[in-house]
């Protein structure tokens, strides 16, 4: 067996205890450092993880045994994070999105690419055995022609998950709201089921929180295949339901609900255990109630790809195509306009 993998991570908020338990469940990995900007956070942070906490980046990346950084930090620091680690010749596995517009994302993509280092992105819903099934009925084309696709994340977040931070909800460093924090997820597995989307019409607004990003939202796509879709997002959605993802084929229908398979209507096809609750839960009132199982399974393949020198399960071109639809609602519903991608 190789010797494990050194792993780092930039950030301390509370995504990084799923890592902590991902990397303490799997043999392969090693926790060796954290990176915070915050001075005052070293001690507590040290006692807290167990490891060297650092308040300079370049002093983290100088650990001799990192071989792969894990970006946790705000959204929009995402692209400083990585492209320092790409510079320090480290592989990079970063928390979504891996930037908040197309032109930074670009940014990381080249810099990793001149450096010669991993990029992947954890779009963990991806590895849902229900999504799993779902995704193998409509590649394998037993829904026939795709007519819709929709994803619904009607969510709600406290005014407290607002005011309680100095990042969240802002344009600069969350990219938005309700679409691109919450939402992001949900509409990555819409776009991997239907395809490329060549344009949508779009329109956000900020209803209830105070904040510069949406709280609600919704928007038409038009998918380069023919077909057509919707989606719904919101953090204002009084009490918050599980998101939602709904493939229509000429052939049949899939529906889940907070990763599980609620409706099976495919022809010729068993049925799965559609009773099963089990699952990494979802997030519609409670970002803590997301569990750790999917993360590990994308962090597991990040470190065989290191060891088999391959591309990650979510690589950068792919993790850019969410951004990209997102990106595009936005601009819409500011130019009260269909956009073209």
């Amino acid at each position: 067996m190789s010797s494990p993998i050194g792993i780092g991570i930039i950030g301390t908020g509370s995504i990084v205890n799923n890592y902590i338990k991902c990397i303490s469940e799997l043999e392969e990995a090693n926790l060796v450092a954290l990176y915070t900007k915050s001075s005052d956070r070293v001690k507590s942070a040290e006692k807290q993880f167990g490891v060297p906490v650092f308040s300079n980046v370049d002093e983290f990346l100088a650990q001799n045994n990192l071989d792969l950084v894990c970006i946790c930090n705000e959204s929009g620091r995402h692209g400083e994070a990585i492209k320092a680690a790409a510079q320090a010749g480290k592989h990079i596995l970063s928390e979504k999105p891996l930037e908040v517009t197309t032109d930074k994302v670009d940014e990381v993509i080249k810099v990793c690419n001149e450096n010669g280092v991993k990029l992947g992105c954890v779009l963990q819903n991806r590895c849902s055995a229900d999504y799993v099934l779902l995704e193998t009925a409509v590649k394998d084309g037993k829904l026939g022609k795709l007519l819709m696709g929709n994803a619904h994340i009607n969510w709600y977040r406290s005014e407290e998950y607002y005011s309680g931070s100095d990042w969240r909800g802002t344009l600069q460093y969350d990219g938005g709201a309700a679409f691109m924090n919450q939402g992001i997820h949900t509409i990555d597995l819409l776009i991997n089921l239907m395809g490329e989307v060549g344009s949508v019409y779009g329109k956000v607004q900020t209803r209830v929180h105070r904040i510069e990003g949406e709280d609600v939202g919704s928007a038409i796509l038009n998918f380069n295949g023919g077909a057509i879709g919707n989606i719904t997002a919101g953090t204002a959605l009084y009490p918050g339901y599980p998101e939602r993802l709904e493939i229509y084929g000429e052939k049949g229908s899939v529906l889940m609900e907070a990763g599980k398979i609620v409706e099976w209507n495919v022809p010729d096809t068993t049925a799965p255990n559609i009773t099963s609750k089990d699952g990494d839960g979802s997030g519609a009132a409670d970002p803590t109630a997301i569990g750790h199982q999917n993360h590990k399974t994308v962090l597991a393949d990040m470190l065989m790809a290191i060891q088999e020198d391959r591309s990650p399960m979510v690589g950068a071109d792919e993790a850019r195509k969410a951004v990209a639809v997102i990106n595009a609602i936005y601009d819409s519903s500011k130019k009260e306009k269909l956009v073209q991608l």
